[in-house]
């Protein structure tokens, strides 16, 4: 087990020698969409990237939903074949989110013997996710 201290610090290093293995200027938060935006997450049992839908008003959130339902086939056979599709995720904060994403289980962020693999998966995927998040951004907002 880890101490707060600790894990924080294992975190910080995982994701600052993620950015030095893999310089890439992602769009992430800066999708130009406000309730849209791709994730990076890893954890104590996955790791993660993920397209994100997220809005308090609900019709907003159905339509960006449907806008990137729509294109599920693209994604999945151009993209992201291991493509995971919830329209109501539930993050660890109690927040619900639609999320669109790929994920690697049983890897653990406080394993230094995973990263390599984790490193490969996030870029890979997150590259990706990125391409098919410019190529159909004007239909996912028009």
């Amino acid at each position: 087990m880890f101490s707060k201290e600790d894990s924080k610090k294992i975190r910080e290093e995982f994701w600052t020698s993620f950015g030095k293995k893999y310089p890439h200027k992602w769009v992430l938060y800066n999708t130009g969409i406000k309730e849209v935006q791709l994730k990076f997450t890893f954890n104590n049992d996955f790791a993660q990237v993920s397209l994100d839908v997220s809005s308090a008003d609900e019709v907003i959130q159905e339509y960006y939903f449907e806008k990137i339902y729509a294109l599920r086939t693209i994604l999945k056979d151009e993209y992201i074949p291991d493509l995971k599709i919830e329209k109501h995720y539930l993050l660890p904060e109690g927040k619900e989110v639609s999320r669109f994403y790929a994920q690697l289980d049983s890897v653990n962020i406080h394993n230094k013997n995973h990263w390599l693999e984790v490193y490969e998966f996030l870029s890979s995927n997150m590259k990706n996710l990125q391409a098919f998040f410019i190529e159909y951004k004007e239909f996912i907002e028009a």
